[in-house]
């Protein structure tokens, strides 16, 4: 056969579609549906197709109370005047630095002035009127005394006595009404030149001008109500008033730890302290909210008054934790029970069950020191305890915690390889740093509390692809993470939920987006 003939197409067509090549095609194709349809109705499941899940890992959680609220100045004070007049002179301008004593704004004194002169007129002429009657008393105190020797002699007559004897009555009381008129007039000039004196407004504290409400040449009006003319804050100390709702409130306490942040502030932190809760409520709309207050230093002055702030209270805290999502976890119902909290790592369980092949819990995991006496307390029963102690017993206490956690250090690093959370050693409320603030840490000095830790399960995939469910202990809790104590390591895969199919996972993320699977906190949500 000729080279030409093999290449032709009706030679080429016959030789790839003969029967020989068709049935090779068919026995193929038939295998692979078959090892299909097979794998499909026998062969194992790998449930990471069926479901979405995440890793356990290591992070910092806190369960926080988050509100809203405004910076002011811890302590100021509204100048006002105390006399009517035009303002004539101000000395001062918003952002002046005062100190206690200073004239701030004058008063024309014109009137007060004429008052002052008048009624020192009046007292001198009164004064003079008192020598003259003074005089008269001399000279009826006399002219009895010699009636008297008469009578005494037989030389005289009684009705001479008797008037003798009156007039001098007489003079001694035009002395004493004539007295009264003068004190009467000396009060007056006292408050004649008060009022003088008021014209001149001087500060009564030493601090900043935050406001001035009134204008040199403004005519104030004082006989009704006393004008504000400035106000005079000290803003080395600043408060922050935050609005809690009423679903939260309960679980604010005195002296826990609280941070916020401003508009702007680029993620710097400022801490504090919660001083009180303010009873009265403000309700909005319906909406019940009350005020909690908490002081802050302002060294270099970054806090202005009436800044809006989002503040954080701070009920639990953990580092360096073992976290799971939230919805990974399925809790137990009346399994809570209480462990201590590590210092410096709020809400972290202390005393873990062993199980089998877990390590024994460290020294710093166990129960709280026999040097406590509020040792297993409830977090309720623990703050009304320390709010009925006095300054004195309150500063024994923390300097008896204190020694009790510097006995237990050496068993922290254990702890941390077991899932604890580690210690961390923060500035005292009240301290801000660029360095703290810039990481997004720093915060509070170390404390040990009371806190429930709670029983539930989890479903997680093994290297097969197997599902196998446990049991965990969980600490600190908020609407994403939760923290593990106990029941899992770090790089477990958990089962957070099912796969959605691809067009609800495509309508769901705003048609395309993609998502991160678990872990992803809810919209809205930092």
């Amino acid at each position: 056969m000729k080279p030409s003939v093999l290449f032709e197409p009706s030679a080429l067509r016959h030789r790839l579609f003969n029967r020989y090549t068709i049935a090779a095609v068919l026995i193929v194709l038939i295998a692979v549906f078959g090892y299909r349809a097979w794998h499909k109705a026998y062969g194992k499941k790998d449930a990471r197709e069926t479901y979405q899940t995440a890793q356990v890992e290591r992070g910092d959680i806190e369960d926080v109370v988050t509100a809203t609220g405004t910076v002011q100045p811890l302590e100021f004070v509204d100048v006002g005047a105390q006399v009517s007049g035009q303002l004539k002179k101000l000395h001062i301008e918003v952002g002046s630095v005062v100190k206690e004593g200073d004239l701030l704004a004058e008063i024309d004194p014109t009137v007060f002035l004429a008052n002052v002169d008048a009624r020192r007129a009046n007292l001198r002429n009164q004064q003079a009127t008192m020598k003259d009657r003074q005089a008269q008393l001399t000279l009826a105190e006399l002219q009895y005394q010699r009636q008297k020797n008469l009578m005494v002699a037989d030389a005289t007559t009684r009705e001479s006595l008797q008037t003798a004897e009156a007039s001098l009555r007489s003079a001694r009381a035009q002395i004493e009404a004539l007295q009264a008129q003068i004190e009467q007039t000396q009060s007056s000039l006292r408050a004649d030149e008060a009022n003088l004196n008021y014209a001149k407004i001087y500060a009564p504290m030493s601090g900043t001008v935050v406001s001035l409400t009134a204008r040199q040449g403004q005519t104030l009006n004082a006989n009704q109500s006393a004008p504000i003319i400035l106000r005079i804050a000290d803003l080395s100390t600043m408060t922050v008033q935050a609005q809690v709702s009423e679903a939260e409130v309960g679980k604010l306490f005195k002296d826990m730890d609280v941070y916020f942040t401003t508009l702007g502030s680029q993620g710097r932190r400022w801490y504090g302290a919660l001083r009180k809760v303010e009873p009265t409520p403000t309700v909005t709309n319906n909406v019940v909210l009350y005020n909690a207050l908490f002081d802050v230093a302002n060294r270099n002055l970054s806090l202005l008054p009436s800044m809006t702030t989002q503040v954080f209270f701070i009920a639990a805290t953990a580092k360096d934790a073992l976290l799971v999502p939230t919805a990974a976890v399925t809790l137990s119902r009346g399994t809570g029970r209480k462990g201590q909290r590590k210092p410096g790592a709020s809400g972290q369980a202390g005393e873990a069950t062993k199980k089998p092949g877990q390590a024994k819990p460290t020294q710093s995991a166990q129960s709280t020191p026999p040097e406590d006496p509020l040792a297993g307390m409830s977090r309720e029963e623990r703050r009304a305890a320390l709010e009925k102690m006095t300054p004195e017993q309150r500063a024994a206490y923390r300097e008896r915690r204190k020694a009790a956690r510097e006995s237990v250090q050496d068993g922290q690093a254990a702890a941390a390889t077991d899932g604890h959370a580690d210690i961390v050693k923060q500035p005292r409320p009240g301290t801000e740093t660029a360095e703290t603030d810039d990481a997004g840490g720093g915060g509070f000095t170390d404390q040990s509390t009371a806190r429930r830790t709670r029983q539930g399960t989890v479903k997680i995939i093994d290297a097969d692809g197997q599902i196998e469910q446990r049991t965990v202990e969980v600490g600190v809790t908020n609407r994403v993470q939760m923290q593990v104590v106990s029941g899992l390591k770090e790089g477990d895969e958990v089962i957070v939920g099912l796969k959605l199919p691809p067009s609800a996972a495509h309508a769901q993320n705003g048609g395309g987006a993609k998502t991160s699977g678990l872990g992803q906190a809810p919209r809205g949500m930092r």
